[in-house]
């Protein structure tokens, strides 16, 4: 059994960057607070809980005066209001490909632009990104919710991209709206990492006989991964090498493995060790 490692899989500069400064934030102080998750990855947030790291949904459940970690899928602009109003100390570890984002919608709407995102509109960050136009972002996550759009020509139109949207779907939808619409403005705001591991991964698929895509199950850039993996080969999403099946990987001689943005290495070395045991 011989494994082929993607030559772009794990965290992404902007999830190193946060953990990171989690981290080392968490080196000085205990009991700060990150408002949701930390990163897509259960064993990896368990670590940083462990280490003193206490995970909030609301901004409200956070006492005055304490420490709060805003996550790399960044926060609306509201949640900074109200942040301040209580006195908290923001560490922002926000992906600078997101802030990018926040700005170019901020900027846009204030400039009378109608702002469209291309994404999901119950993830993270899509939530966060319609903060800064006032919740007022028109969201769709396929060709077929262009359908439901209430365009008007008259108005101006700002696009902007979940950063680990498929870029083919991006495409697809630029070419629509650019026919429709006379006054808009295109932001391919997907990150040059997500586009490098997903090609990578499309690329690692086709050379052999079966994919192990590792990351969360809420992680929407792993199962991105997995899709795209699957229209190549049999592909298995796991989060850790618990949750491999062994009697179905034993049917396969070259298995390629590439793993989400929110992956830790020491998780991608586990499942390669375990695989090259069998």
């Amino acid at each position: 059994m011989k494994v082929k490692i993607a030559k772009e899989a794990g965290f992404c500069f902007g999830v190193k960057r946060a953990m990171k400064m989690a981290w080392d934030e968490l080196e000085l102080n205990s009991d700060i607070y990150a408002l949701g998750p930390l990163i897509h990855n259960r064993q990896a947030v368990q670590k940083y809980e462990d280490k003193g790291l206490i995970t909030v949904d609301t901004i409200d459940s956070i006492p005055n005066n304490e420490s709060v970690i805003i996550r790399s899928h960044g926060v609306s602009k509201d949640i900074y209001d109200r942040a301040n109003f209580s006195n908290l100390n923001i560490i922002d570890t926000t992906c600078p490909f997101v802030k990018k984002i926040h700005n170019i919608v901020k900027e846009f709407y204030e400039e009378g632009f109608k702002i469209i995102i291309i994404g999901d509109k119950n993830h993270p960050e899509i939530i966060g990104i319609n903060g800064w136009c006032e919740n007022s972002a028109l969201i769709i996550k396929s060709v077929d919710d262009l359908n439901n759009l209430n365009l008007d020509n008259n108005n101006k139109y700002c696009v902007v991209a979940q950063t680990t949207l498929n870029l083919e779907l991006y495409n697809q939808i630029v070419d629509i709206l650019s026919k429709e619409l006379d006054n808009i403005q295109f932001n391919n705001t997907i990150c040059s990492a997500t586009k490098t591991r997903q090609q990578a991964a499309k690329e690692l698929s086709v050379d052999v006989d079966c994919m192990i895509v590792i990351g969360g199950k809420h992680s929407s850039n792993t199962q991105k991964l997995v899709n795209i993996c699957k229209e190549q080969v049999p592909t298995f999403s796991i989060e850790t090498k618990e949750d491999l099946d062994i009697d179905k990987l034993s049917k396969f001689n070259i298995i390629g493995v590439t793993a989400g943005a929110s992956t830790p290495n020491w998780i991608i070395e586990d499942v390669i060790c375990f695989i090259e045991s069998l």
